[in-house]
């Protein structure tokens, strides 16, 4: 059972990760999108800074699930320890995130599940959400509607439920370092020439 004692309060996003996450997640509606978030954590204050991204291949043939390999793992991994010595900060994988095609941005069950499992090994672990495809009603409305949650996962009693982590974005410093990174490769979207209408869960971005 996770503790209560340690959760995350906050997410710090760098606006090109936000991008490049956003981009990799139109790339295709017929299946899920997965990647690891990277960056640096306070502990203290249990705030994390997200400002690099590994984009992942998919593993499992299931179109309605990510599953992120151990090899995956082990890559990105070495990826931050690479920024880490670069930067001299103290990179590491901070969290994970998946699309959403034409279906909600609430985690489904298993979403959640995994992301408890991931907490196990770390508490601060986090996980995100965009949901792609969706359709707007009324007058004005496009088929280029996101909306992105922010997640962590609790257990109470024997249920497993989401909490939602307050999301911030914000310009990155590192954006030289992610344009230069062989893992960090913003794909263009070709599916829409409009300008993309990005919702988090409860507000207007």
């Amino acid at each position: 059972m996770i503790s209560d004692e340690k959760y995350l309060k906050k997410v710090v996003l760098s606006s090109d990760v936000y991008t490049a996450c956003f981009q990799h997640a139109l790339t295709t509606e017929k299946e899920e999108v997965m990647g690891l978030l990277i960056g640096e954590v306070n502990e203290q204050s249990c705030i994390s800074y997200i400002s690099a991204c590994v984009i992942l291949h998919r593993s499992d043939k299931q179109p309605d699930r990510v599953e992120i390999s151990p090899e995956q793992l082990c890559t990105a991994s070495g990826y931050a320890e690479e920024l880490a010595s670069k930067l001299h900060r103290p990179m590491r994988v901070l969290g994970w995130y998946h699309s959403h095609p034409h279906i909600t941005v609430w985690p489904s069950h298993l979403d959640v599940r995994t992301q408890l499992m991931y907490q196990t090994m770390d508490p601060l672990f986090v996980g995100l959400i965009f949901s792609v495809y969706q359709n707007e009603s009324g007058a004005g409305a496009t088929d280029n509607h996101v909306q992105l949650t922010c997640f962590q996962a609790c257990k109470r009693g024997a249920e497993c439920q989401r909490r939602e982590v307050e999301l911030e974005i914000v310009d990155n410093e590192f954006y030289k370092n992610n344009l230069e990174s062989e893992y960090f490769k913003p794909i263009a979207d070709s599916n829409s020439g409009r300008s993309p209408k990005t919702r988090r869960a409860g507000g207007l971005h």
